[in-house]
């Protein structure tokens, strides 16, 4: 299905796996092979792919080192009838961090702060899911698999945007906290909060208030400190005279 003014699948899958803070985790039960699914919280890696914070001693976590494959369900949690709203199912495997397993601890406690209570417990890991595919359902005649290429953010030649990620979002939340609550209430189109920046990539900016994240798209692709400068004060110039509008009518 090819994108349309209104309805554009890989975006919207893109969106999904930034904003979801839980989803439902199916595994395959050591042994048996029967399926097993259980609620989870998670985060996102700059590229998109799930970031999971899970104990060795859950039902889960032991099929995944036993089986590796998974999937997880995402839903937009829209209010009244849940079936109307968009969700995504994820295939992939789940790999437990090595390397990058700063960099995930960073995006997971940031999503979820009151993990740091119990980040540090031998018996927790962070798993990446290494995506395969996607299933799309966002209504009557919008249903569509979408491989990785399509739903996850190309990294490519922004190295220097990741080295920067970390002290840009410091950086947002201590000197610029207004400025994210006008990218959500004016740009996006949320309640005011106490919204605070989570993450960015070369596609966007990620914001959240409580458990309720937004996704904030970038006009064009950044991939550096310099050129995430230049399009936060463009964005924030552009909410600013949304205020201005509102205040003359």
């Amino acid at each position: 299905m090819q994108p349309t003014p209104d309805f554009d699948p890989a975006k919207l899958a893109k969106s999904l796996l930034r904003r979801s803070r839980q989803g439902a985790l199916a595994t395959l039960m050591v042994g048996s092979g029967d399926p097993y699914c259980s609620l989870v919280n998670l985060a996102s890696h700059p590229d998109g792919s799930p970031i999971l914070l899970i104990s060795g001693l859950a039902v889960h976590t032991k099929n995944i080192l036993a089986d590796s494959r998974v999937s997880l369900m995402l839903d937009e949690r829209a209010a009244g009838d849940p079936l109307e709203g968009a969700r995504i199912m994820l295939s992939g495997r789940a790999e437990q961090a090595e390397s990058d397993k700063d960099l995930l601890q960073w995006r997971y406690l940031n999503a979820h702060p009151s993990a740091e209570a119990f980040v540090s417990f031998k018996d927790f890991s962070f798993f990446r899911i290494r995506p395969t595919g996607t299933h799309l359902v966002a209504g009557f005649g919008r249903i569509v698999d979408l491989k990785p290429p399509q739903f996850l953010t190309d990294l490519a030649g922004a190295e220097d945007l990741l080295a920067a990620e970390e002290g840009a979002v410091a950086h947002m939340n201590a000197d610029h906290r207004d400025t994210m609550g006008l990218y959500a209430t004016k740009l996006l189109g949320a309640a005011a909060g106490d919204w605070r920046c989570t993450g960015c990539d070369p596609e966007g900016l990620d914001l959240q208030d409580g458990q309720t994240a937004l996704r904030l798209d970038f006009p064009e692709r950044v991939t550096d400190g310099t050129s995430l400068r230049k399009m936060l004060v463009r964005l924030a110039g552009e909410a600013r005279t949304k205020v201005d509008q509102n205040v003359k009518n």
